[in-house]
């Protein structure tokens, strides 16, 4: 027999307010972890290393604007001596598509000394960089880039997994390229970022997965 209709409304709103609840518990937690480490970039303290997320690489092997704009700010906390090394980390498992074999070759068309650039293939999400980082690299002190709307949850996942972490963030693709208003993709990546803090807190407290390689 059917369930009445305001059983069925009960139980979809009990639902959708565990639903809501996780979210919203899930957020704090990600963000409490990165509250008073994110800085702007002339406040960023130093580190040995700047831990640079990857993003979209087009097929013509270009970085994407969004990434070429971690790139470039990554370039200037090397520049100025905030950093030593730039490890960039990404997704190359693929033959025709590399994530970091593009941002090393952005960074060094923009004059990055080769021998300052680390490359990790296997980030492929924010949570494997962090601990392929911590385990794999070595790393222990970090300023992780990426933009605005990541940077919380990127040096939350860090801090979270012990890193002592600080992060700067990217706004220069906040706006369209033409046109008034905030870029579509910033929009859904800073909705999609909300909802990842779930997981984000489930691979760090629940299931402590290990990252996509450990060597």
């Amino acid at each position: 027999m059917p369930y009445p209709l305001a059983v069925t409304a009960g139980v979809l709103g009990a639902g959708a307010l565990g639903v809501g609840a996780a979210l919203g518990a899930s957020i704090a937690v990600v963000r409490g972890a990165a509250a008073g480490h994110l800085y702007p970039l002339d406040q960023v303290p130093s580190a040995p290393v700047a831990l640079v997320l990857g993003a979209q690489v087009y097929p013509s092997g270009m970085p994407s604007r969004f990434l070429r704009a971690r790139l470039d700010l990554a370039l200037l906390l090397l520049q100025r001596g905030t950093v030593d090394r730039l490890l960039l980390s990404g997704d190359a498992q693929a033959p025709e598509y590399d994530e970091p074999a593009a941002m090393r070759a952005h960074l060094l068309g923009a004059g990055a000394p080769d021998g300052r650039l680390v490359l990790d293939p296997w980030g492929l999400d924010t949570y494997d960089s962090c601990v392929r980082a911590r385990d794999v690299y070595g790393v222990e002190r970090v300023v992780v880039v990426t933009q605005a709307y990541h940077l919380p949850r990127a040096v939350g996942t860090a801090r979270l997994l012990g890193l002592d972490a600080v992060g700067v963030g990217d706004r220069t693709v906040r706006q369209r390229e033409e046109g008034d208003g905030l870029n579509e993709p910033w929009i859904r990546g800073w909705v999609r970022d909300q909802v990842a803090c779930v997981k984000t807190v489930w691979d760090v407290g629940t299931r402590r997965r290990p990252p996509g390689l450990t060597g």
